[in-house]
């Protein structure tokens, strides 16, 4: 599954990068609600109270009204942990969907008609 997984990132398949689109605009607040106030605060507290909101690297200190210069690394974190949640919950569902359409494909189809007359042969024997 995980081999799947980096395939589907990697492929560049049309209607994969449609469907991650699609669903990624969809589920991307909720995400980010589900990252913001539910998994990272738990993680920061097993990290010694960690607030990674407040995580960055000052470049350049504020001076006057000129702003600081910050690399906000622990948004950085935020984010591609969100990337990765989206990106598995849209490769679920396009496993998903492709098997659907496997098992449409291999659904067994009826009795051909060699079968249908080798049938009727054997019942006008039978007589």
């Amino acid at each position: 599954m995980i081999n799947e997984f980096k395939n589907f990132l990697v492929s560049g398949n049309a209607v994969d990068m449609a469907v991650g689109f699609i669903f990624g605009a969809a589920f991307a607040s909720v995400v980010k609600s589900f990252l913001d106030n539910v998994l990272m605060p738990p993680i920061g507290m097993m990290m010694g109270d960690v607030d990674f909101t407040n995580m960055v690297y000052t470049l350049k200190p504020a001076a006057g009204e000129a702003e600081a210069v910050v690399v906000k690394y622990g948004q950085f974190i935020t984010d591609i942990i969100g990337f990765v949640i989206l990106g598995f919950i849209v490769f679920m569902m396009v496993r998903m969907i492709n098997n659907l359409k496997k098992a449409e494909e291999e659904a067994p189809a009826g009795p051909t008609e060699v079968d249908l007359l080798q049938d009727i042969l054997k019942a006008m024997k039978k007589k």
